[in-house]
């Protein structure tokens, strides 16, 4: 089964380093188009400043990155090494630079580019796309908890808990673990509790 990642939203950070002052702003993107429109709009809202450097790339293997300006390597491609060793992708990255008088050297750059890229998406969060089966199950309340950590067991994400005579859990399940979860919590509750599947559904979660 497919999957990626993904920012879960748009991200924003600040670093400053020997007065040099680096603003990252990430943003979620699906095309080219979007990528480029949004590192103008960023290079027309930070204009007055020394470098606006930048990167992005999409799950259909483009990627691209820009040093505007700043010394070869030490800007956009160390900006878009964050993301790959990350594994996110469909996401623009533009880290503004005013300048503070004192030289950074080229590990200096390298270090307060990537550290404002990774901060920003940290902000942003990261979410997981892909296919999940919608299921829950009721059971008792002493046996809630216990199950519940089930689901994150399977990597799945409890989406609701309604509390009544029983405890109903909601979850998403990766599409390929569900049979084997259902039978966990089978296992788990000595056959009292049995997973049901509601439906299907392809979308972007949160996981961090």
């Amino acid at each position: 089964m497919t999957e990626y990642f993904i920012p879960a939203s748009c991200g924003e950070s600040e670093y400053v380093e020997k007065r040099s002052q680096f603003l990252g702003h990430v943003r979620p993107v699906q095309s080219e188009e979007e990528a480029r429109a949004f590192i103008a709009e960023m290079k027309k809202t930070f204009y007055d400043a020394r470098h606006n450097c930048s990167c992005y790339l999409l799950k259909d293997g483009v990627e691209r990155y820009s040093d505007d300006g700043e010394p070869q390597g030490t800007a956009g491609l160390p900006m878009l090494e964050v993301f790959r060793r990350e594994g996110v992708t469909d996401l623009v990255c533009v880290v503004t630079r005013y300048f503070g008088g004192v030289l950074l050297g080229a590990s200096g750059l390298f270090r307060a580019y990537t550290k404002t890229a990774k901060d920003a998406l940290d902000a942003a969060g990261v979410s997981v796309v892909r296919r999940w089966e919608e299921t829950e199950f009721a059971c008792s309340y002493a046996a809630a908890e216990t199950l519940k950590r089930e689901v994150a067991a399977f990597d799945g994400i409890v989406t609701d808990t309604l509390y009544a005579a029983d405890v109903t859990v909601k979850a998403l399940v990766p599409e390929e673990k569900a049979s084997s979860f259902a039978a966990r919590i089978l296992d788990l509750s000595a056959g009292a509790v049995t997973v049901r599947t509601v439906g299907e559904n392809f979308r972007a979660v949160r996981v961090r």
